[in-house]
């Protein structure tokens, strides 16, 4: 892992030769975009809440769209997948459209509407989701690695097989189908520091997260009340103040979990569960 002075000069020295090649407007946005979400899912929160000082959220590039409703119908109509990558998207009413395969890397869609939506392989690398509106939406196979999507509404989302590296934190994802979410650090590709999922303060009350990879993520205080992790992976999780309160997790590896102050109480299937012989803090957990 690196220290923040580290990080933290691998990223401005990054920035500056970006910064000195003749680029547009737009692609240097995009550029100052990709190292703060880099930024945000690093292990050094300090240097992440540094680095969004480089990007100001409440700029016309981060609240307005440059497009319309029908223009983006037309679009698909025209090309599907369609391609709407470095859009600025924001504020959009997108709501039951067919962006299935759609390429809206590093595109702006900071509470936009898209709830219902098929985007189903859809590629989000990189995307702006803040506050976004992802109800009932299908995410199947998406990908969303550095993407930053903190406050989304995701309930009844179906993120089934998607690949998550993306900061999740206070996003609702109440009875939302993650299975087999591909949400655990690539552990071969951390030159920036541990990229993972983070969700924060997350609502996954009821939610299927059956088979999901959640390994190293960080959960803290997340609410999992009822959750189904059944075979979920959840090794060296950071479930610190998570409640887990009638959860099912039968099959599940929590092996290095870190459950200080965390509430494991009526857990359904927990004899079935593995690693709970290994957890961090685990007396300071809240157990029955």
């Amino acid at each position: 892992m690196l220290s923040y002075s580290a990080d933290r000069s691998v990223a401005e020295c990054c920035l500056a030769r970006e910064i000195a090649a003749p680029k547009t407007g737009t692609y240097m946005l995009a550029v100052r975009a990709i190292f703060a979400f880099s930024a945000l899912i690093v292990s050094s929160g300090s240097l992440g809440q540094d680095m969004m000082r480089h990007v100001d959220l409440t700029s016309p590039e981060m609240t307005q769209a440059e497009v319309t409703r029908a223009d983006v119908e037309i679009l698909i109509q025209n090309s599907a997948p369609v391609d709407l990558s470095n859009r600025r998207l924001s504020g959009l009413d997108l709501s039951g459209l067919n962006l299935t395969g759609a390429n809206l890397r590093a595109s702006r869609l900071n509470k936009t509407n898209l709830s219902r939506a098929d985007l189903s392989g859809a590629i989000l690398d990189q995307a702006w989701l803040l506050g976004g509106d992802l109800s009932e939406t299908k995410l199947v196979g998406a990908s969303l690695f550095g993407t930053q999507a903190r406050g989304a509404n995701l309930k009844y989302a179906d993120l089934s097989n998607a690949r998550v590296a993306a900061d999740l934190s206070g996003a609702d994802l109440t009875a939302a189908t993650l299975v087999g979410l591909r949400g655990g650090a690539d552990m071969k590709n951390q030159s920036m520091g541990l990229i993972r999922t983070i969700l924060n303060s997350a609502n996954l009350e009821g939610a299927n997260l059956r088979g999901a990879d959640l390994s190293r993520a960080k959960l803290e205080f997340a609410i999992l009340k009822g959750a189904d992790l059944s075979d979920a992976v959840l090794t060296g999780a950071d479930l610190a103040g998570a409640d887990l309160t009638a959860a099912r997790v039968s099959g599940a590896e929590f092996g290095g979990a870190d459950v200080a102050g965390a509430k494991l109480r009526e857990l359904s299937g927990v004899e079935q569960a593995r690693g709970f012989d290994r957890l961090v803090n685990a007396d300071r957990a809240w157990r029955d």
